[in-house]
């Protein structure tokens, strides 16, 4: 497996890992616009996120939902929510996730989605398909 979709499933489980921890217990609730909302499992889970990414690809930049920012064009960069879907996850509704890419190039060429309470992950590298679970998704044959 390719060293950068090893990295983000594992950033995605320990994400997951910090999800269940707090899952349906007393969270705090802030608002980063009208309606968005931002809890401190969002900030937990991206401040692990950006510390292995930094620890281990110093030199790549990050993309994150719940941080400013900046970075320059052409250089490789992840691309990070850390709790995709977090009204979902402020009133206890098991459908939420953790959501990272890997951009080389300009070209997103790993993505993996993660749900801690299913047990569902999804990831995909450019050019081998997509996975759910370990096992190869196909399209359909139906054709209607």
């Amino acid at each position: 497996m390719h060293e950068r979709l090893e990295f983000a499933i594992h950033l995605a489980l320990e994400s997951g890992r910090i999800q269940k921890r707090h899952f349906e217990k007393k969270l705090s609730i802030g608002y980063k616009g009208e309606i968005n909302l931002v809890t401190n499992v969002d900030l937990e889970c991206e401040n692990r996120i950006i510390e292995l990414i930094r620890l281990n690809f110093p030199d790549d930049e990050i993309i994150s939902e719940e941080k400013a920012n900046l970075f320059e064009k052409g250089k490789n960069r992840w691309i990070v929510d850390p709790l995709d879907g977090t009204t979902n996850y402020a009133h206890g509704y098991p459908f939420f996730c953790t959501s990272i890419g890997y951009e080389e190039d300009g070209c997103v060429t790993v993505g993996v989605v993660y749900n801690p309470i299913t047990e569902e992950l999804f990831w995909a590298r450019k050019g081998e398909g997509a996975f759910f679970n370990g096992n190869l998704l196909k399209v359909s044959t139906t054709s209607e």
